[in-house]
C-alpha cells in the first residue's frame, strides 16, 4: 500500500457524501499495519441530536441538502494478528471481512469503545460467539455500568458467549503516561459519552492513529465547535471536555483520527485553523 496523503484542509460535504454512498471500506497504511474503516450503515443525519446548536450555526456548517450519518467499525490488520475495534450492528461487518479475506475465526482481539448497541451488535447471535477465537477487551468502568449499575440486557447477552475471554482494563488518562494493552494499542479514558467510553491510540513504527469511537456524532459541527455535545451523551459537559482534549492532542501531534460516526472516509487529520479545528480527510490507494 502507498502512504495515505492529506488532500487538503476542507473537502465539500457533497463530495464526502458521494463517497459514502459508493464506498464501504477505506484503507490506510500505518507502519506495517493496515487500518481498515468499514461502513456498517449510512443514512441521512439528524442535527436535532446536537445540544445548543442554533439555526445560524447549523446553517453555517451543514449544507442545505443535509449531511450523511455513518456507523463504522475498524479492523487493524497486523502481521501477526487481526484486531477489531467495535463490531457495529453486526450487519455489514461480516461481508466486509470476507471482502478483505479475513475470517471471523482469525480475529484475535475485539476492543470495545463502549456498550451501545451499534458498537457490540456483531459480537453474538442466538447465544453464539461470532468471533470464536477472539478475546473481548473493554474498560472495567464501562462493563460495571452496563452490567451492574444501569443494566443493559443486550450488552450482557453480547458478552456471555465469550465467558472468560472478556477482559477488562483501566484506560490511561490522555495527559499522563499511556499504558499498552496489546502491542501498539493504548486505551485512553474518554468518559462522557458513556461512563467508561474508551478511545484507542494505535502505534506502529512511529506512525499513529486515534480511533475515537463516539467522541463525536456530527463531525461537520462538533470538530469546529467541540463544546457542542449530543443528546446521546450520558454526560454532555464531560463529553465536551474530552473532545477538546483529544482534538488538541491530535492536532499538536499530527495524529490522524478515525471515528465510528465520521462520514466516509472516516479518517482524517485534525488541523487548527483560525482558532477552530478542521478535519482533513486522507486519500487511500485502493477503493472497495
Amino acid at each position: 500500500m502507498k502512504k495515505a496523503l492529506l488532500i487538503g484542509l476542507l473537502i465539500s460535504t457533497m463530495v464526502i457524501g458521494t463517497f459514502a454512498q459508493e464506498s464501504k471500506i477505506f484503507s490506510l497504511e500505518l507502519g506495517s499495519y493496515d487500518v481498515f474503516m468499514m461502513v456498517e450503515t449510512q443514512r441521512q443525519g439528524n442535527p436535532e441530536i446536537l445540544i445548543g446548536a442554533n439555526d445560524a450555526l447549523l446553517k453555517r456548517y451543514i449544507p442545505e441538502g443535509g449531511y450523511m450519518h455513518s456507523t463504522n467499525t475498524f479492523l487493524i490488520k497486523a502481521p501477526d494478528r487481526n484486531i477489531l475495534i467495535d463490531t457495529g450492528l453486526g450487519e455489514a461487518i461480516f461481508d466486509h471481512l470476507d471482502e478483505l479475506e479475513v475470517s471471523p475465526e482469525s480475529i484475535n482481539a475485539i476492543l470495545i469503545t463502549h456498550l451501545h448497541g451499534d458498537h457490540f451488535g456483531g459480537l453474538q447471535k442466538d447465544g453464539k460467539a461470532l468471533f470464536p477465537n477472539a478475546k473481548v477487551y473493554l474498560s472495567k468502568r464501562e462493563l460495571d455500568y452496563w452490567t451492574r449499575t444501569n443494566v443493559n440486557q443486550a450488552a450482557v447477552a453480547a458478552l456471555i458467549p465469550y465467558g472468560s475471554r472478556v477482559e477488562t482494563f483501566e484506560p490511561s488518562l490522555l495527559d499522563g503516561k499511556l499504558s499498552e494493552l496489546l502491542p501498539g494499542i493504548f486505551p485512553i479514558a474518554n468518559y462522557g459519552h458513556t461512563p467508561g467510553h474508551t478511545i484507542y491510540l494505535v502505534e506502529n513504527n512511529g506512525e499513529n492513529i486515534i480511533i475515537c469511537g463516539d467522541m463525536m456524532h456530527v463531525g461537520l459541527v462538533q470538530i469546529p465547535n467541540p463544546d457542542i455535545s449530543a443528546t446521546y451523551d450520558t454526560n454532555p459537559k464531560a463529553a465536551a471536555v474530552v473532545r477538546w482534549q483529544v482534538l488538541t492532542f491530535a492536532a499538536h501531534n499530527n495524529f490522524p483520527i478515525g471515528g465510528m460516526h465520521l462520514v466516509y472516509p472516516g479518517i482524517g487529520s485534525v488541523r487548527e485553523l483560525q482558532s477552530r479545528y478542521t478535519l482533513a480527510p486522507v486519500e487511500e490507494n485502493k477503493y472497495y
